[in-house]
């Protein structure tokens, strides 16, 4: 049975918008957790985080893109940006697995950033989490509940 950290179930709930919660086979990466569940990868809502002036914010961006970490930086109208420590997504995320977080920056006090990419897309599926649990929403519904800062700074995989 599929089932997502209380805290997310709690926050989703308050929100009262509409999502489904679903059980996959294990994967650690984004690209392969969009490939176990049979989503896009342009669907999949891939969250890494970042301190930007020693801040915590959400970068969420399609599975197979990666950070450009210089206009993200200028996105959040900062000095300086780095990606966040193993350690320190421990501390920022205690309820989920590492790697796992999903895109509710409002939930654990941190801004959201989300490229314009996944915006255009109607649905996105993300982390519940864990590595075997996912949540899929229309996209429109998580701009409601995160507020995010939709911008450009997701780079197409090279991979």
């Amino acid at each position: 049975m599929a089932t997502a950290t209380p805290s997310i179930q709690q926050f989703l709930g308050q929100a009262n918008i509409a999502y489904s919660l679903f059980s996959h086979e294990v994967a650690f990466t984004a690209q392969e957790e969009a490939a176990v569940t049979h989503t896009p990868g342009r669907d999949w809502a891939k969250v890494v985080v970042c301190f930007v002036d020693d801040e915590p914010i959400q970068a969420v961006l399609p599975a197979p893109a990666a950070v450009n970490l210089d206009q993200l930086r200028e996105l959040a109208g900062a000095r300086t940006i780095r990606l966040a420590r193993e350690d320190e997504l421990k501390r920022l995320f205690p309820d989920c697995e590492v790697g796992a977080m999903p895109p509710l920056g409002p939930l654990y006090k941190q801004r959201v950033f989300v490229d314009a990419a996944l915006m255009r897309e109607p649905e996105i599926v993300f982390n519940a989490g864990t590595h075997t649990d996912a949540i899929r929403m229309r996209s429109a519904d998580l701009a409601l509940v995160t507020k995010p800062i939709v911008g450009h700074f997701g780079l197409e995989s090279m991979l």
